[in-house]
């Protein structure tokens, strides 16, 4: 079932075998998909590509994914959903409280992350649609 509508999703994880595994999957379901190894390179990508969500891995070679939400939210509302072996609530909320719109532990379904894309597609879309009052 085709479901991105060729939405751009910005996968920004170290581990080669998650990038190949996700953008098989959401090239499958009709996303574009950009790849990036690290978060230096990810927010490089973000000004360059201007992707519709960003899947970003909290361990990261070069900084941490934390710091990656830090400085992408100077500049940037591009919806971020984690993905991360992190499961403690802790590491959720200061994620969440750092600017992430949704956070997935590692390993999870790929029917739950297309479900969660959607979602932040579907929040996405109604904030670009609403209707300005001057």
């Amino acid at each position: 079932m085709m479901t991105g509508n060729g939405a751009k999703i910005l996968i920004i994880d170290d581990e080669r075998q998650i990038r190949r595994m996700l953008h098989t999957s959401l090239t499958g379901h009709g996303f574009q998909v950009i790849e990036a190894d690290t978060g230096q390179e990810g927010l490089l990508a973000v000004a360059d590509k201007r992707p519709d969500i960003i899947l970003l891995d909290l361990g990261l070679p070069d900084m941490d994914g934390l710091e990656v939400i830090r400085q992408l939210r100077e500049w940037s509302e591009t919806p971020v959903i984690i993905l991360s072996v992190r499961e403690n609530e802790q590491d959720k909320v200061i994620a969440l409280d750092a600017g992430a719109d949704d956070y997935l532990t590692k390993p999870f379904g790929m029917s739950e992350l297309l479900a969660r894309i959607r979602v932040t597609l579907r929040h996405t879309n109604v904030v670009q649609n609403e209707p300005v009052f001057e």
